[in-house]
């Protein structure tokens, strides 16, 4: 698999998704747990603290005198810490009006500046009592941090006079069971991960394996082997998915093998039909011969008919020989016979025996030598060239050069070039490309069987309109050596369009040589 499919697979999109989703399942229930844990142990330590704070100034500091001395003070604020709420206390009395003293039983841990003044106000603040309040003075707390330890800081003042207490305990170690109960969340969050994963993989891969195989029943069907099938287990969607698959496969197996068997019959029925059509053909070429002969002698008025007889019937026994060469690329018995070629000589020869030596300009290196088969070579150039003379228009130019191990041979005429949209089906069969001249002098086929005989060779030929739109530029490529390809068969030949009728002017002159039997 390419690396960048690799990242954009769905096995790593499955897993991806399994993934996050477990991650954001982990965190949230994580930080749920970790929230109720955290607001359940801090208030239950806070609440348990202020409780025995209460309990420890109704007891202690509501004892002492309205103006106790710093003495007491002090030692009621050391029995109330030493009560086992693990806290500090500070007791603020008066000593006098407006002469405040304070007694602390760790003044070197809690002292007057340690109390938020925010706390101070709210315990001293005396508030009404009513129908909802039944008492002045309130028991007041807030958290805060010191030196970067957390503190609960509580205080209230006893109600009818007396001192205003403080207490203040560390929240040190909650934090540190809170900090434990986080790391254990984080690794249950990283275990479920890491489960997730696992469990995506099992999943991908349950998954993903019949989807596989089904890739490959389809690569395989792609191929060719039309007679794949997937194994069928269970009833759930992937199951449905494969006898949807195999009904498919069945339909287009016997889709094709129909559509095989009525090509091979028509096939057959083409064959014959040409090969019936070669005895009668032989004779009405003789009678044509001899009418043709005394053509001078007739009747003015016959002579015409008889020039129409004698060239239809030609042009009947040019599409019979068409048929037959054609018939013989798809039954895969075109064979080629190489010999060696000098190329000049070969089209010379071949446009000399057309009378097309006014017509075309040559342009070709005497002594080039290949090794091609020449009759199937002649009847290429006959196509290109007569193609050329008929459709685009004089001179037609044909130049020869070679590409490395290949012969390239470009035909250009100058005429009115080729449609676009004509130009993918100028070698198809029997491709017509006016509708409106649905008749024509050619049978259809001659760019046709060109190509084949290209193909045969290992070569290609190709079809464009000339760069400074001046007619069109046929080329053919072929190897100078066609010994690699000799013996390969003809009926894989490209089924491509012939620009009009395909057949150059010369298909008539050369249906005893060209269009010979392979």
């Amino acid at each position: 698999m390419p690396p960048g499919r690799r990242w954009t697979s769905l096995r790593v999109r499955l897993i991806a998704v399994f993934g996050l989703v477990a991650l954001a399942a982990a965190v949230s229930a994580s930080g749920i747990a970790y929230w109720l844990n955290r607001e359940a142990v801090l208030t239950r330590t806070q609440d348990t603290a202020l409780r025995d704070f209460r309990q420890e100034m109704q007891n202690r500091a509501a004892v002492l005198p309205l103006r106790p001395t710093e003495e007491e003070l002090r030692r009621a604020a050391e029995q109330m810490a030493a009560g086992g709420g693990g806290y500090s206390v500070l007791l603020l009395g008066e000593r006098e009006e407006g002469k405040p003293i304070v007694g602390a039983s760790d003044p070197d841990r809690f002292t007057w500046k340690d109390v938020p003044q925010t706390l101070r106000a709210a315990v001293a603040e005396e508030q009404e009592v009513g129908s909802g309040n039944d008492h002045p003075y309130h028991l007041f707390w807030l958290r805060t941090e010191r030196g970067g330890t957390p503190y609960l800081v509580g205080g209230t003042r006893i109600i009818g006079g007396g001192p205003t207490g403080y207490m203040y305990k560390s929240l040190e170690p909650e934090r540190q069971d809170l900090n434990s109960l986080a790391w254990s969340l984080g690794v249950a969050t990283l275990v479920a991960l890491l489960g997730s994963a696992l469990l995506a993989q099992f999943a991908a891969t349950t998954v993903l394996r019949p989807v596989h195989r089904l890739g490959e029943a389809a690569r395989r069907l792609g191929e060719g082997r039309l007679d794949t099938r997937l194994r069928v287990s269970g009833t759930d969607e992937l199951a449905e998915l494969a006898r949807t698959f195999n009904d498919a496969a069945e339909n287009l197996q016997k889709k094709v093998a129909d559509m095989s068997a009525r090509e091979e019959s028509s096939r057959r029925f083409v064959a014959d039909m040409s090969h019936e059509l070669r005895t009668p053909m032989t004779a009405l070429t003789a009678v044509t011969e001899v009418l043709e002969e005394e053509q001078d002698g007739l009747d003015p008025m016959i002579a015409p008919a008889v020039a129409l007889v004698v060239s239809e019937t030609r042009r009947l026994n040019t599409l019979v020989e068409n048929l037959m060469e054609v018939t013989r690329f798809d039954a895969g018995t075109a064979r080629l016979v190489l010999d060696d070629v000098d190329v000049a000589d070969q089209v010379t020869a071949c446009i000399d025996a057309r009378a097309w030596l006014d017509a075309v300009e040559l342009d070709a290196e005497r002594g080039l030598v290949v090794r091609l088969d020449p009759r199937r070579l002649d009847v290429i150039l006959a196509n290109l060239i007569g193609n050329a003379l008929k459709h685009g228009g004089s001179p037609v130019r044909v130049a020869v050069r070679t590409d490395g191990d290949d012969l390239v041979v470009r035909v250009r005429d100058h005429g009115p070039g080729i449609p676009e949209e004509v130009l993918p089906h100028v070698f198809d069969r029997f491709y017509k490309a006016s509708a409106s001249r649905p008749r024509s002098e050619g049978s259809g086929l001659g760019l046709s069987i060109a190509m084949e005989n290209a193909l045969i060779h290992g070569g290609s030929i190709t079809a464009e309109n000339s760069p400074d739109g001046d007619g069109a530029v046929f080329t053919l490529r072929l190897p100078r050596d066609g010994s690699g390809v000799a013996g390969r068969d003809g009926g894989e030949g490209a089924r491509r369009g012939g620009r009009g009728e395909s057949d150059g002017p010369g298909d008539e002159e050369q249906r005893s040589d060209s269009q010979a039997g392979a």
